[in-house]
């Protein structure tokens, strides 16, 4: 199933373990295995990778990456096939990643030359870019008749809790994702406050915008990592943000 109708679908650069996730998810469909579980076993794969770059296995780390990615397709997946949408698995795949981005960047940070700070700006340069482009995917999700529509474009509060999950669990971890994201995503509403105004966002532009999509993030890092450009990672994603500033002109001047 998918989140768009056909007419909103675009070529998503990061979105390659897609058809993974779906197989995988009709493959769990009929068991016991939830959503949660998938999200859990995505962390355990990035953890995994993590330790991988720390004792210089970067083939391994290359490919635990990319298996997190394809796994990471599938919680959704299966919340979708399984019927049973949760608010408190988008919260937890969301605080997941949050957390193995930045056990990811501090590892290459320990096997490298490069500063902690320095590494604290690429990771807040790869969340606002990963956070730019959920922005502008959620809100066309919202606009695309029978889109999925799970995700808020504005996340002021909790959400009611849907059948299956409790309220108090949904609040805490609607209270941790606000923690972790909740700056970078008031930057990016800042800086284009009427974006969901927009009828739709076209195909072309949406593609651009993938490639900050975190699965194409995470590609270029587990390209990098085996090429031995481990130095370059960091000050690449720094540099990486400076297409933050041709993206919103764009929308805001021509895509109305």
């Amino acid at each position: 199933m998918s989140k768009l109708t056909a007419q909103d679908q675009f070529l998503d650069l990061s979105d390659y373990g897609r058809p993974f996730g779906r197989w995988l998810a009709n493959s769990l469909k009929n068991t016991g295995f939830t959503p949660i579980d998938i999200t859990l076993l995505f962390g355990f794969s990035g953890i995994t990778a993590v330790y991988c770059i720390i004792e210089n296995h970067l083939y391994w780390a290359a490919f635990f990456i990319i298996l997190k990615s394809l796994i990471d397709a599938a919680d959704g997946e299966l919340a979708r096939v399984k019927n049973t949408p949760s608010y408190t698995g988008r919260y937890l795949d969301s605080v997941f990643d949050i957390i193995l981005n930045f056990l990811i960047l501090s590892a290459i940070c320990y096997v490298s030359n490069t500063t902690f700070w320095v590494t604290i700006m690429a990771f807040i340069s790869i969340q606002l870019q990963g956070t730019l482009y959920n922005y502008y995917y959620v809100i066309l999700r919202h606009k695309s008749m029978g889109g999925d529509a799970t995700s808020k474009i504005f996340e002021y509060k909790a959400p009611k809790a849907l059948p299956g999950e409790k309220q108090k669990t949904v609040n805490i971890m609607f209270n941790i994702y606000k923690i972790v994201y909740g700056k970078f995503d008031t930057i990016i509403h800042h800086l284009d406050p009427n974006a969901y105004k927009v009828k739709t966002f076209p195909n072309w532009f949406m593609t651009v915008v993938s490639l900050y999509g975190l699965g194409f993030q995470l590609l270029l890092i587990a390209i990098m990592l085996p090429l031995g450009w481990k130095e370059f990672i960091v000050p690449f994603f720094i540099g990486y943000s400076l297409l933050i500033g041709i993206l919103i002109p764009i929308r805001r001047n021509f895509i109305v």
